[in-house]
């Protein structure tokens, strides 16, 4: 497999992207080459800067979640499908190891990861174990703001690896909980129905001891007779029982027969077969084949054994239909000695034969309570690992927390709610309450921030509707009602591993008082959340304007020191309107773009002095009004 190519000089202290490059569309044939420390895309609007950023982004795919925020993710792909018109963007990256890897992709294509020299490696940016950037659109700042799920990634960011690691572990856990769930919901549905056929067999007995003793002085001959007869319809049930498992599992067996070769001729049709890479493809079918021949040569002994057993099943069958019919002669032979027992032997054999059928069913209940009692013993381990992964998580995502603190308080302080996210648990009693005839809604909504899920099963269990009524704040009608709708048994094992994530908190210092970043000003919110963004990292961080919003005196503060404080180690990429940002920022290069309406480019770049008087006519509105402020300012 190619290798990357290793930079001569030491490692850095964080990834960096080296270059972007675009093939087609409305930056055809733009590269720009990015310093380390802080680079400023600056120029007039629909020149293609916005767009640069967001080519980046899905080079790297890394658009916001489709199922979270779909509006921001078709905003995006259609920005990048309007500009890249079916062309491609290159992303040349180092990784803080010193590993050059090219990022390429097309348009509605996967991206591809080769080496500097342009060789294919097997590698995906998707999981983050080879580079991570943190890439923030235009306004994306203020709606980080305005989500807890939005707050919660940011928190991550910090400890991807740790967070993923768990991530991957809870899902695995709720996979296995589901498929839990599913069979205990079969099983109990079994064991309830054959508990009801069995409960009838003390009834099939106390008829049969009426039975008991009433063949005169041969009573103990036709009772033992009887048993005797009882006892050869067990034995043909059982053979009769094997039989019909080795043919269920002979036809099984039968039909995998050529299944692979079947798998191989439908993917690998004549054209893929025919074309340029036909020659592997064909050898791997031949290899598959082959596997796939090898494999029914083992099926079809199987085959030949279950065959052969079934043999034997039937030389067995034989026997005992021998002997079944020499001692049913003789069962008869002494029954039709007394006319009473011969009017109720056929009565008797067919209690005898319910009877032994409900034996077997108290049988299979029995390994059937077992087989429950092993699912919910490991049920019980699964939800104590549940429970014991969230507790992990948690106190990784407050350590961030309290090192985030460390950084920007006391002007933003950030807090965490375990388990405060009730979202998931929200919706499955919506869901559920629906046609309860109730304001579902509403009552969902009390009892999701009262009562946690696993006492609320506990309560619908029991049947409590006081203790609901007490703990959710409801009436007596709404609890009967909530009972009756939440006692389904899916429904109560769903509650028992519902999602409950972790609620972030992002408070800004307003005076005196903190307030919630969902109810600031947007100005506010990209206060709170800037300074968590600038903070320091492994990772570049490249952001659309991120003065929007703020006034100047918080840019040269707050968010230009920062910047200052963090480029020597952070590479920082910035989309700009703002000269505070490159100029007092000291950005180590500044891109000037360009555009006549069908195309962009960049016109200038360089350092703040070499593009000064760009800076200048784009950011200060021209030599002479910036002359004339300072005239008006008294400076």
């Amino acid at each position: 497999m190619a290798t990357p190519s290793q930079t001569t000089a030491s490692p850095l202290t964080s990834h960096r992207i080296r270059s972007v490059s675009v093939v087609g569309g409305f930056l055809d044939g733009l590269r720009l080459d990015f310093a380390n420390g802080l680079n400023c895309f600056i120029g007039g609007r629909g020149t293609g800067k916005t767009t640069v950023l967001e080519f980046i982004r899905y080079a790297f795919d890394n658009l916001p979640s489709r199922d979270d925020d779909p509006e921001e993710w078709r905003r995006i792909d259609s920005l990048v499908e309007q500009n890249l018109s079916g062309g491609r963007v290159q992303v040349e990256i180092e990784t803080k190891n010193g590993l050059v890897y090219i990022v390429s992709r097309s348009w509605d294509e996967e991206p591809v990861v080769l080496t500097a020299d342009g060789q294919p490696t097997q590698l995906t940016l998707k999981s983050g174990s080879v580079f991570r950037a943190d890439i923030f659109s235009q306004n994306e700042v203020e709606r980080i703001a305005d989500r807890s799920p939005s707050q919660l990634v940011l928190i991550d960011k910090f400890q991807p690896d740790a967070i993923v690691e768990i991530e991957n572990e809870l899902r695995d856990v709720q996979h296995e909980l589901a498929a839990n769930a599913s069979q205990l919901l079969a099983f109990e549905v079994k064991q309830e129905t054959i508990r009801e056929e069995v409960a009838t067999l003390p009834d099939v007995e106390e008829k049969l001891k009426a039975f008991t003793g009433s063949g005169g002085e041969d009573s103990e001959a036709v009772d033992q007779a009887h048993a005797a007869k009882a006892l050869r319809d067990r034995e043909r049930r059982a053979i009769d029982g094997i039989d019909d498992s080795l043919a269920e599992f002979e036809e099984r067996i039968r039909s995998q027969g050529g299944w692979l070769q079947d798998q191989a001729a439908s993917h690998l049709t004549e054209d893929i077969l025919s074309g340029p890479n036909g020659n592997a493809l064909s050898e791997f079918a031949r290899r598959f084949g082959g596997c796939g021949d090898a494999v029914d040569i083992s099926l079809r002994r199987i085959e030949d054994q279950l065959a052969e057993a079934r043999q034997h099943i039937e030389q067995v069958n034989a026997k005992l239909a021998a002997a079944h019919d020499q001692q049913e002669l003789a069962f008869r032979t002494l029954v039709e000695k007394h006319d009473a027992v011969m009017e109720q032997a056929t009565e008797r054999a067919r209690l005898e034969r319910e009877r032994n059928v409900l034996l077997a069913r108290r049988r299979t209940l029995t390994e059937l309570t077992a087989q429950l009692d092993d699912l919910r013993r490991h049920r019980a381990s699964l939800l104590e690992r549940l429970s014991d992964l969230r507790d992990r998580r948690f106190a990784i995502r407050q350590a961030v927390v309290e090192q985030i603190n460390s950084k920007v308080m006391p002007t933003v302080r950030v807090s965490l709610e375990q388990f405060g996210g009730i979202g998931a648990y929200k919706s499955l009693l919506i869901n559920s309450l629906r046609g309860a005839e109730i304001k579902h809604n509403v009552v969902a909504e009390k009892i999701a921030t009262s009562v946690p899920p696993r006492a609320l099963s506990e309560l619908v269990s029991n049947g409590d509707s006081q203790g609901l009524m007490a703990h959710a704040g409801i009436n007596a009608a709404q609890a009967g009602k909530v009972i009756d709708s939440l006692s389904d048994r899916e429904v109560l094992l769903s509650l028992e591993s519902v999602d409950l994530d972790d609620k972030p908190r992002i408070e800004l210092k307003d005076g005196e008082t903190y307030k919630d970043s969902m109810s600031i000003s947007k100005g506010q919110k990209c206060t709170s959340i800037l300074p968590i963004l600038l903070m320091d990292s492994d990772r570049p961080l490249l952001v659309d304007q991120p003065e929007d919003n703020l006034d100047n005196g918080f840019i040269y503060e707050t968010v230009v020191t920062r910047i200052r404080e963090v480029k020597s180690e952070r590479q920082l990429i910035f989309v700009t309107h703002n000269p505070n940002i490159p100029v007092l920022g000291d950005a180590s290069r500044v891109f000037v773009f360009k555009s006549n309406g069908s195309k962009g480019w960049v016109d200038k770049e360089g350092s703040v002095d070499e593009c000064r008087n760009h800076i200048v006519t784009l950011l200060e509105g021209g030599e002479e009004a910036f002359k004339l402020r300072q005239q008006r300012y008294k400076y």
